[in-house]
């Protein structure tokens, strides 16, 4: 079992939802934290501040990862700031409603750059800062888990796009896997019921809970502790874990 006291942990989108919970149980873990945000200032600096009040270490950082420069320069700021980078958590993503027939190509390409294409650049540009590429003797041990989504593996008819970006993420999650190792482990954890998208009416909410065989909706923290497991599990690669209380065996 990894030891994650003192590890450099980036979590993007970490100002709120499901990110805000992985980065906060990175720190109970001792991580030191990187906290990304985009618009989500406020719940970043109040986590920040958070963290730190309970003496852990932790930094805000802002940047648009649909500019893979930007995504690109977020790496190397955390790693002016904390030396080293040991883990990537790529939680960042957008899901909106887009009925068949009405998509454009603008919310495709937006859609696409955060939950697909900046997982990508960021997950390259932090392997090549644990050292992969370069001499063997100075490559470090990492770990970088993807969050997907249940719609990878279901057919949401109003979120196509949505479930598109993230079956690229499964995928992307296995192929990094094969790139990646021995030094480098990859895994995703895919969610579902855990948070609804905003505007979901609680009628369609109790339809979720009472057709998932655990009869519940999810907590953010059931994905952090997949998180934390695959985290952990230094012989686990390349696997997504479904945390959606069985709703998938429907």
């Amino acid at each position: 079992m990894i030891e994650l006291n003192g590890k450099v942990a980036l979590v993007t989108g970490a100002g709120r939802r499901v990110g805000r919970a992985i980065a906060e149980a990175l720190a109970r873990e001792g991580a030191r934290v990187a906290i990304h945000y985009n618009e989500s200032r406020a719940g970043a600096e109040e986590l920040c501040a958070e963290i730190r009040a309970k003496g852990g270490d932790a930094e805000v950082f802002r940047a648009d990862l649909a500019d893979v420069a930007a995504a690109e320069q977020l790496v190397g700021q955390v790693v002016t700031r904390f030396g080293v980078l040991d883990v990537l958590v790529n939680s960042a993503a957008v899901m909106f409603r887009t009925p068949f027939g009405e998509v454009t190509a603008k919310e495709w390409d937006s859609m696409f750059a955060l939950n697909l294409r900046a997982p990508f650049f960021l997950a390259q540009a932090s392997a090549r800062a644990m050292g992969w590429g370069g001499p063997e003797e100075k490559q470090r041990e990492g770990a970088i888990v993807n969050i997907a989504d249940l719609a990878a593996f279901e057919s949401w008819i109003g979120y196509v796009p949505h479930g598109i970006t993230k079956a690229g993420v499964v995928r992307m999650t296995s192929s990094l896997a094969k790139v990646l190792g021995p030094r480098i482990r990859v895994n995703a954890v895919a969610p579902g019921a855990v948070l609804l998208p905003e505007g979901f009416n609680e009628a369609a909410a109790a339809h979720l809970a009472e057709t998932a065989p655990l009869r519940r909706l999810g907590h953010p923290d059931d994905v952090s502790h997949a998180v934390l497991y695959l985290l952990k599990a230094g012989f686990v690669t390349g696997q997504t874990i479904i945390v959606d209380g069985g709703r998938h065996t429907r």
